[in-house]
């Protein structure tokens, strides 16, 4: 059963990742990776608010990214995938803890997953094998060394 992720809402749920991190988006790519690589599993994410001239779709092997342009949401896009599935949606499985979003997968006959139960699935996983969390993973000395001239260029201010 392939997943859809409403990836900002999911965003919101996980420790670790904040909204307000500039590199949020790519972050939740990252977990989704090794998520398929362990249920192998393939996943939609969406993610709305697109700046101009990014939106679009992004392969990242299992899990395809998109990025709904302004104007639209994700939730919008995610009940416009569901409906041209068809009967196909019922091989879905939706993650998302919008009402309006849940509602519009029950009725497409898919299954539901609040994001919040999604995060509890994946902390599970993480427990079992710490190592598949790239958030585990120490920084490359380029990193470092970004982190330190960041830092560096605070304090001269």
């Amino acid at each position: 059963m392939a997943l859809i992720i409403d990836g900002h809402n999911l965003i919101a749920q996980l420790p670790g990742i904040s909204l307000a991190d500039p590199e949020d988006e790519e972050k939740l790519i990252n977990l989704l990776q090794a998520y398929c690589r362990v249920k192998r599993k393939k996943v939609e994410v969406y993610f709305d608010r697109a700046p101009a001239g990014y939106a679009g779709k992004e392969r990242h092997g299992l899990v395809l990214a998109i990025f709904v342009p302004s104007g639209t949401t994700a939730d919008e896009a995610i009940m416009a995938r569901l409906k041209k599935l068809g009967k196909k949606a019922r091989n879905m499985k939706v993650v998302s803890s919008d009402r309006q979003v849940q509602a519009a997968t029950r009725a497409a006959h898919a299954m539901v997953v609040a994001s919040d139960e999604f995060v509890i699935e994946w902390q599970s996983i993480v427990a079992e094998k710490p190592d598949l969390d790239p958030r585990n993973k120490p920084l490359t000395q380029e990193e470092v060394e970004a982190w330190e001239d960041i830092f560096e260029n605070r304090d001269s201010d």
